[in-house]
């Protein structure tokens, strides 16, 4: 049973890990949401309308932040904008990893080393996510993230 047990945590933890790495890209809209709900809850809403407010403030951060992506042509403007959204990715990264840590690691040194791995891995990933799902407007097509490799000819082709 014990065995079970800890194959099963280790899947979960897994687990946990795939999904923060996916959904990493979209720590940005989910608390820029999470900020609007409650101030909208806050000033009077109240309980149905501030989840409205607050998921459309969210849904809304994530259309303009890829958009503005995919239009924007300057590095530096595309960086920032991969950035703003890399940024929180990276302190939730940070924190999910110190909570995974604290299950196995007794000493507080290596837990915050690997927090801050797990940060700047998470960070990586939301900031090159955000590259490689960037849609061009005109053409609708993902944009590459590498150049195309030449294509390779076999010896029967080649006539």
């Amino acid at each position: 049973m014990i065995v079970i047990g800890l194959i099963v945590s280790a899947f979960g933890i897994g687990f946990l890990c795939w999904l923060m790495f996916t959904l990493a890209v979209y720590a940005l809209p989910f608390f820029t949401g999470i900020t609007v709900g409650l101030a909208v809850y806050h000033s009077g809403a109240g309980v149905v309308g501030a989840p409205v407010v607050g998921f459309a403030a969210g849904a809304v951060t994530l259309v303009v932040g890829r958009f503005a992506f995919a239009v924007l042509k300057l590095p530096a403007l595309r960086g920032a904008i991969a950035f703003l959204f890399a940024a929180p990715a990276a302190i939730a990264g940070y924190h999910a990893t110190l909570t995974l840590a604290q299950i196995g690691v007794p000493s507080t040194a290596w837990r915050e080393a690997f927090a801050i791995f797990g940060a700047m891995f998470v960070g990586a990933t939301a900031f090159v996510r955000m590259g490689a799902m960037a849609t061009s407007p005109s053409t609708k097509q993902a944009r590459a993230v590498a150049p195309a490799q030449p294509r390779i000819m076999t010896a029967t082709n080649q006539r």
